[in-house]
């Protein structure tokens, strides 16, 4: 589905259509605002530009659950879903974030089943929940049930209903059109619109909007064993970089525990939830050992680690498919669930091993490993969804550029995001990004006969011009010399190669534990080899129409660009904290480092003070 036309200025363009994006512009639409503007006969001109066909987000490979203390299984209350994200997190988690996220946690999850959202019940009817890492109702460590779920496919079933809530509403989606570029105005202060590759007819489009909100997920594909899907190249945080924007705390990156030996592949958390145990190669029940109260339902960082520690003390297993293979892995241990109960709860889980490993879970151990899967830094952004820029000192927001989702950074995950925060900070806060989109629209909205359109021609000749100089790279890529093509192709130099040795590169500097030795290895191989390499791709095909390598050179540039601040905000954090274990520097060190990092694309690193104002840091046990 494309536009018929483009509009000559758009009200709001949002980019990505997985949960944030999807759940902004229900949440611009729905506000009293527009719906004012619309009584008045304005109706506001909204386009969501999406990579993928909306329903192939990456929002629906979720599977556990989202998190709300619901009230109603065993006396849960927010506080304490408020207290275990800020513990989750490792303390860098800014606290009235952390506050809303918690609170208004249950009015997300009840608002998502009055849209049409089958979550699981409970035999007296209740949304039913189970228990998830790191989540408690007391300040001693007692496990509560969390997170609510349908089955093992929580993610499909908001993607579905929120998509479809859209499409009663009207929204207008460009569908497999690829954004190249984020433009602002001249000094940077304000959004002016975004250049977009419509991959069906292989032209580029100028999109001016004076307004713009990044939706655009994480980036898994940064690393070569990811639980993410092939899209998730981080391209909303790249434009931003490239824009001249800062990303905060993008060092901190989430292993999950429970990736499908050598596939990346996500086993749920909800296996384990439902009884699941690691075991290691002598069969222990190793978690026990580092975290005596919640075991294997402790953090995902702390599970990863304590994974890789039996690895590397020799504890580990073979994937049974290359037995004479590393013993890299560690056995997860589901016989002990009912079967008619696992097939009931856990049927994607059942599936995925049955398809992937050759296994039988009831019966047979499943080998797993750590899988790069959730990124904690992003776009920084105010609770409301502003983008902003920080000086060493104060913060200013990027007029008219919101953000949600995995893609920003309101800092409700810190160092580590508990599971189940992901999905409900993507509908909590892309749903409040939305509504102040809709604040901005109604003070201008571009259908008004009061409109103020005396500020949008520079703005409109900054998009343009961003669109004719991307033309002309398209131009490049597509009619680059023969030699060049048959060169790359005999030395098998092409985009999915690059990205491949990029995501091998990163795993070996950063995967769930480093040190400045390895980061300093991956920039020499990025600068050296990777990055030249980039700069030198041509496409194979000279037709742009539905020519996917294009796509791809793009998205490896991304990829490259995001990687660089990664690696630049991992050197700059000279500690252990959440997600990041420095092996030079095993300990969390607050009196250096108790504050968000800010990189841009200059590599300058600066760090910007935590939100602190319930719970003072203290040692983080499970």
């Amino acid at each position: 589905m494309s536009p018929k036309r483009l509009e000559d200025m758009y009200d709001a363009v949002i980019i990505g259509a997985g949960a944030a994006g999807l759940s902004a512009a229900l949440g611009l639409l729905r506000s009293p605002e527009i719906t004012d503007l619309q009584e008045q006969g304005v109706e506001p001109k909204i386009l969501v530009v999406s990579k993928l066909q909306p329903l192939r987000s990456h929002t629906g490979s979720a599977e556990g659950g989202i998190a709300a203390s619901l009230g109603n299984i065993e006396s849960d209350d927010w506080h304490w879903h408020y207290y275990d994200t800020i513990k989750g997190g490792d303390w860098l988690v800014d606290q009235d974030a952390a506050k809303l996220l918690a609170e208004y946690a249950p009015e997300t999850v009840i608002n998502l089943e009055r849209q049409g959202v089958a979550f699981s019940r409970t035999e007296d009817g209740h949304i039913a929940q189970r228990r998830f890492g790191g989540h408690t109702r007391d300040f001693g460590g007692e496990p509560v049930k969390r997170a609510a779920y349908a089955a093992d496919r929580i993610g499909h079933q908001i993607l579905h209903t929120l998509w479809q809530q859209c499409v009663a509403q009207g929204v207008e989606f460009a569908e497999e059109w690829y954004v190249t570029d984020l433009v602002l105005s001249e000094e940077g202060t304000k959004a002016a619109g975004i250049v977009a590759f419509d991959t069906h007819s292989g032209k580029i489009q100028a999109i001016h909007a004076r307004n713009v909100l990044i939706a655009t997920g994480g980036a898994g594909r940064l690393f070569h064993t990811t639980s993410n899907s092939w899209d998730l190249t981080g391209d909303g945080m790249a434009l931003a970089l490239t824009a001249g924007l800062q990303l905060e705390d993008i060092e901190f990156v989430q292993f999950h525990p429970t990736g499908l030996a050598h596939t990346g592949i996500l086993l749920s958390e909800a296996a384990r939830a439902e009884g699941g145990i690691l075991r290691n190669a002598d069969g222990e029940a190793f978690m026990e050992r580092y975290a005596p109260e919640h075991k294997d339902l402790a953090a995902r960082d702390v599970v990863s680690r304590s994974i890789m520690a039996e690895i590397d003390a020799g504890r580990g297993v073979a994937d049974p498919k290359d037995p004479n293979g590393p013993k890299d892995c560690v056995w997860l241990d589901m016989t002990g669930i009912d079967p008619e109960r696992m097939k009931q709860v856990l049927p994607q889980v059942v599936e995925t091993i049955e398809q992937y490993a050759n296994l039988d879970p009831t019966k047979d151990l499943v080998p797993i490993k750590p899988t790069a899967h959730y990124t904690m830094g992003g776009l920084p952004i105010t609770t409301d969804g502003e983008v902003y820029r920080w000086d060493g000192e104060h913060r200013s927001v990027v007029d008219g550029l919101f953000a949600a989702g995995e893609c920003s950074c309101v800092s409700v995950h810190g160092a580590n995001r508990l599971g189940g925060n992901s999905l409900l900070d993507a509908c909590l806060f892309g749903t409040r990004a939305g509504r102040a989109l809709a604040d901005h629209i109604a003070h201008n909205p571009v259908d008004s006969p009061m409109s103020d359109d005396s500020l949008d021609d520079d703005l409109i000749a900054a998009v343009d011009q961003a669109a004719h100089a991307r033309t002309d790279e398209l131009n490049t890529l597509l009619q680059g010399s023969d030699d060049a093509a048959s060169s790359a192709a005999e030395d098998d130099v092409n985009a999915y190669a690059l990205m491949s040795q990029l995501g091998s590169v990163m795993e070996r500097a950063l995967a769930v534990r480093c040190s400045a030795e390895t980061i300093a290895t991956a920039r020499e191989q990025l600068e050296e080899t990777i990055t030249p390499a980039a700069e030198s791709l041509v496409a194979h095909d000279k037709t742009a129409a539905f020519n996917q390598e294009v796509t791809a050179i793009w998205e490896t540039r991304h990829l490259i660009e995001l990687a660089e601040a990664v690696l630049t905000a991992s050197d700059a954090r000279q500690e252990s904290r959440g997600s990041m274990r420095r092996l030079d520097f095993p300990e969390r060190d607050d009196e250096h480092f108790l504050a968000h990092s800010m990189v841009d694309r200059s590599n300058a690193v600066t760090f910007k003070p935590v939100v602190i104002t319930d719970y003072p840091p203290k040692k983080r046990e499970y």
